[in-house]
């Protein structure tokens, strides 16, 4: 379960992660799995990352990672990625015959944030209602995305 993260600031980040591996080849099994769950443990005690969930599609995870503001989304997956790999590579050599060329993970992967209070429209409609005269003011000017 994600909590603030209380250092000077207060934070709740929440990331959801899809992480496939190199080929989309099927890798993840119980004793795969096994050394991933502790090697996040492990990352989880020495780097600022709470590891929340994971799940796995055989060929893919999922995570659920709360972090602080100073870890970058980017940074986050390269440590999750590359510790992870390392570890499955050392305690499960079985997996090195499935996937040719060193690599565990494919390079890319997805990051999406996850709301503990509400949703992208809640947000923007409490956003919206902060300081009625300002907001009515520049309402028509704020279009960033649009």
């Amino acid at each position: 379960m994600s909590n603030y993260v209380l250092a000077h600031d207060v934070s709740i980040l929440l990331y959801h992660y899809v992480c496939p591996a190199k080929y989309r080849r099927v890798i993840f099994d119980d004793s795969v799995d096994k050394v991933l769950i502790q090697t996040c443990k492990e990352i989880s005690k020495r780097y600022e990352i709470n590891i929340v969930e994971i799940g796995t599609d055989g060929d893919y995870l999922h995570f659920l990672i709360q972090s602080i503001p100073r870890l970058a989304p980017r940074k986050i997956v390269r440590i999750i990625k590359s510790i992870t790999a390392k570890e499955i590579y050392r305690l499960c050599p079985c997996v090195k015959e499935k996937l040719w060329g060193g690599n565990l993970w494919t390079a890319g992967y997805f990051v999406g944030t996850v709301g503990k209070y509400g949703n992208e429209k809640q947000i923007q409609n409490y956003v919206r209602s902060q300081g009625k005269e300002y907001t009515q003011m520049y309402r028509g000017q704020l279009k960033f995305f649009e």
